[in-house]
């Protein structure tokens, strides 16, 4: 027998107990008819079949049934009185003890009977099932399951096929959600027919090409994330023109190119954007941020986008974390950034070309956790009047990487020195208000010792010369 998770057999052991007390509403309760009934077992059985599901759940599978399995019931067209039950639900994989579905066995198949035998399904979920043997969807033509509403795959690396071959027989889909799987291949056309979509998930897969036009017909959507796929080429600019509900875009870790689309701009209810890891060129930070008036968080790391920081917050109260790392960008830091940002709890800066003092403003961020500076050119010193900021450089604040920087605090630059999490790089102690520098001398000019190391023997010679003349 495979194994299964112990609550999962404790949930067992209760249902035995619950389904003798069950029966005295049979009566009364309307039975999932038979043929939905063995199509259940099989379906469970093809998941894990070391689990004796007929005995263990002998009764209506919809008065108990195993976490997971999910049923409703529905009215006759023409009857105020009769009443049918049907499995509207199938959820498979153990997630954690909250939800603790049938878990799949190593040799776990995707069963046709899935998409042929259940007229009301509305949500298939598989979570770690499918990890050794390849599994796919089966080449069939699919009947009832057009009634199909999400549609989820986490975590499968032996779940392969064309996106296209897993969609092409649904039509009434709200939610689909393919991460962490081998779906491949180019993103079809048919995903813009798809018109009652709210979420596509498609992250961490082998999709590859162009982001088809035919996205921007989705104008239901709320959530796209296309990250962590090798999709390339430039963005659509019509995606930003319809679909003015969406809430969240991540195509981060893929290798699209050319500008960022400003017709982004649109996206007025956008929450969350992640455009980091791609080959955006060098056309500056968008603008268009100053009219994402809900964004909260925003990531565009590692494009190489170049030019200055715009000042654009002054609208973005809301925004709790900024990720604008290793790309090329130049001159100061806004002040303005630490002044608007009243939320802000991240801030990632590091490994640019940024110039002039880290703002006074930033010690005006009371829920920062981090902001790295790291590996730029600033310089001067780095003071918070009034703020703890200062005696938490190295951990909340990282400097390494700008020797121009210097504390006015011997104690703060003992601790950034000495802190075990953080890091403060060539930080320096500043020299005080009137002090003189000391002399340096020109990069490759000798002092007068070394220039002329015996002088002093040259000198006292003369003297002596001098005195007996």
């Amino acid at each position: 027998m495979a194994p299964f998770h112990p609550l999962f057999l404790a949930i067992i052991i209760l249902s035995n107990v619950v389904v003798s007390h069950q029966q005295d509403y049979a009566a009364v309760i309307p039975a999932l008819n038979s043929a939905e009934q063995e199509a259940t077992y099989r379906v469970l059985d093809s998941i894990n079949s070391g689990i004796p599901w007929r005995s263990v759940f002998p009764g209506d599978l919809c008065s108990s049934a195993p976490h997971g399995v999910v049923c409703s019931y529905f009215s006759e067209v023409n009857s105020s009185d009769d009443e049918t039950v049907h499995v509207t639900e199938l959820s498979f994989g153990y997630v954690s003890d909250y939800t603790p579905n049938p878990p799949c066995a190593a040799d776990a198949v995707l069963s046709p009977l899935l998409f042929t035998s259940f007229p009301f399904l509305r949500k298939l979920f598989f979570y770690n099932c499918f990890n050794h043997s390849p599994v796919s969807f089966p080449d069939i033509a699919v009947g009832p399951t057009d009634t199909l509403e999400e549609l989820v795959f986490i975590d499968n690396p032996s779940f392969v096929g064309s996106l296209s071959g897993v969609l092409r027989n649904f039509t009434s889909l709200r939610r689909v959600v393919l991460t962490g799987n081998r779906v491949y291949g180019r993103i079809p056309d048919i995903v813009g027919d798809l018109v009652n979509l709210e979420e596509l998930t498609l992250s961490r897969n082998q999709l590859s090409g162009e982001i088809p036009l035919s996205l921007a017909r989705l104008k239901n959507l709320k959530v796209l994330d296309l990250s962590h796929n090798f999709l390339s080429g430039k963005v659509p600019p019509s995606m930003g023109i319809n679909q003015s509900e969406l809430l969240k875009l991540d195509l981060s870790s893929n290798g699209l190119s050319g500008r960022i689309p400003e017709s982004f701009g649109a996206f007025k209810k956008l929450q969350f954007l992640d455009l980091s890891f791609n080959s955006f060129g060098s056309f500056g930070v968008p603008m268009f941020l100053s009219d994402m008036t809900k964004l909260r968080e925003v990531y565009l790391s590692g494009n190489y986008l170049g030019g200055q920081i715009p000042d654009v917050w002054e609208n973005l109260g809301n925004v709790v974390r900024v990720g604008f790392s290793d790309m090329g960008l130049e001159g100061n830091i806004p002040a303005s950034m630490g002044a608007y940002l009243k939320n802000l709890s991240y801030l990632g800066l590091d490994n640019n070309k940024l110039e002039g003092t880290v703002p006074k403003e930033f010690g005006l961020l009371k829920f920062v956790g981090e902001i790295n500076l790291e590996n730029n050119s600033l310089s001067g010193r780095v003071s918070f009047p009034g703020s703890n900021l200062t005696s938490r450089i190295g951990q909340t604040l990282k400097l390494e990487g700008n020797p121009g920087l210097c504390v006015d605090d011997e104690d703060v630059l003992w601790s950034a020195k000495n802190s075990s999490n953080g890091s403060f790089g060539q930080l320096k102690l500043c020299k005080k208000e009137g002090q003189k520098p000391n002399p340096v001398p020109l990069e490759g000019s000798l002092s007068t010792a070394q220039a002329f190391p015996n002088s002093g023997f040259v000198i006292l010679g003369l003297l002596i010369l001098l005195l007996f003349a």
